[in-house]
């Protein structure tokens, strides 16, 4: 039986690396890239509708996604993950350019402020 695929479709994943510059959103690297879900999956992925979408993506590079973990405290304040119960759009995401920026499902983002 084949496996049930839980990440984004190929096109949600175009859209944020096209949003994103083809560049880690933390560090500027285009090196080693791969899609962030800003709210965790949870085991087996998630059943919830938004968890793919864009507004929830982030592109960043291998070494960022583990310092994410690592260090979680600085990776909320900075949007690039994100708490439950919070939803994706509610949160704001930090760039390497320091401006924060609203994110939207269908793969837009808008400036909101320079860097906190």
């Amino acid at each position: 039986m084949a496996r049930r695929r839980t990440g984004p479709t190929d096109a949600v994943r175009d859209l944020v690396y096209q949003r994103d510059g083809g560049r880690c959103v933390r560090c500027d690297s285009v090196r080693q890239l791969t899609i962030h879900h800003r709210v965790n999956r949870g085991m087996g992925g998630a059943r919830e509708p938004w968890i793919n979408q864009a507004d929830n993506l982030l592109l960043v590079c291998t070494v960022c996604n583990g310092w994410f973990e690592d260090h979680p405290k600085p990776s909320y304040e900075a949007g690039w993950k994100v708490r439950r119960p919070q939803l994706p759009d509610e949160v704001e995401v930090r760039y390497p350019d320091g401006r924060v920026y609203k994110l939207t499902p269908d793969g837009v983002r808008t400036a909101v402020g320079a860097a906190r």
